[in-house]
């Protein structure tokens, strides 16, 4: 893929998961309303979420040579986006499978409602009602890859971010 294209798919990629990941975390905010202070691990829940999709929303508006010179990298350099894209597409493959198999987990097993609330935002559906196989295929499971992908998304970016910085310092000779 031409860099030019690559560029484009990945701001967009970008912009979508961290929309997505703001729009998962409203359920939150609504769900309790004023109560939502009273009740803290809602209020984590949200604000992670609202962290995440701003962190994303932020990379695919901010110009190139920004993310460039936060990662002190060259604003041409090829492998900038490629690695931020495989990272992204890499969360959310993997936590598409989570959210499917949250899914179709047996009732038996009394999965802790706090750690899939972590792992699948979208749990948050199947507690309050019981969706149907083709909307967790088509609808919550790719919004839960979306969110998971923004999380990598910025996961990544603050490792590049990190790594150019300790680079560019080198190595300390006494």
């Amino acid at each position: 893929m031409p860099g030019r294209a690559l560029r484009a798919t990945s701001r967009i990629a970008f912009l979508f998961c961290g929309l997505i990941s703001l729009f998962t975390g409203v359920p939150y905010a609504m769900l309790r309303g004023v109560g939502l202070p009273v009740q803290s691990e809602w209020v984590l829940f949200a604000v992670a979420l609202a962290v995440i999709g701003v962190c994303s929303v932020t990379l695919g508006v901010l110009p190139r040579s920004c993310i460039a010179k936060a990662c002190r990298k060259d604003p041409d350099d090829q492998r900038l986006f490629p690695v931020l894209l495989k990272v992204l597409a890499i969360f959310a493959g993997v936590f598409y499978l989570v959210a499917v198999f949250a899914y179709f987990s047996p009732n038996r097993w009394n999965l802790n409602p706090q750690l899939m609330l972590a792992l699948c935002p979208m749990y948050l559906v199947k507690m309050t009602f019981d969706p149907s196989p083709a909307a967790i295929f088509l609808l919550l499971a790719p919004m839960n890859a979306t969110v998971f992908g923004s999380l990598g998304l910025t996961a990544a970016y603050a490792w590049l971010c990190f790594q150019g910085h300790r680079s560019s310092q080198g190595p300390k000779t006494d």
